[in-house]
């Protein structure tokens, strides 16, 4: 379970290393083309708005990849659910605000990423 668990936290983390690439580096190269519906000449003023969040992102990103990097497992779980739960919350916010999808590939990883990772530190300490 915690082997699980820590493959799920790796791929929540790469996930956002990529969206802070995306938001802060590519944001007017490659975003018109992800984003068709939104209006290609907002792309160029919405860069630093974007740089922004990409650094949010970035710094998700990091929390879970210390989380996997931390020894003591007490400590390990409390940083990976700490950081879990800051991409729950940006994922419902995220749904409520600008798409639903959104719920999909934030919230609900990151929902079952905290569940094995309780469930894989319950079976260890009983």
């Amino acid at each position: 379970m915690r082997k699980l668990a820590s493959a799920l936290i790796a791929a929540i983390a790469a996930l956002h290393l990529y969206i802070a690439w995306f938001e802060i580096f590519a944001w007017e190269t490659r975003g018109p083309k992800a984003f068709p519906s939104f209006p290609a000449d907002l792309f160029e003023p919405t860069t630093a708005l974007a740089a922004n969040q990409g650094l949010y992102n970035g710094f998700l990103a990091a929390g879970l990849v210390w989380s996997l990097l931390i020894r003591d497992q007490k400590w390990r779980v409390n940083v990976a659910t700490c950081f879990l739960i800051f991409v729950a919350v940006a994922g419902l916010f995220g749904a409520y605000t600008a798409s639903v999808n959104i719920l999909m590939i934030q919230t609900v990883p990151s929902a079952i990423a905290l569940l094995l990772l309780h469930l894989g530190n319950r079976s260890n300490t009983t």
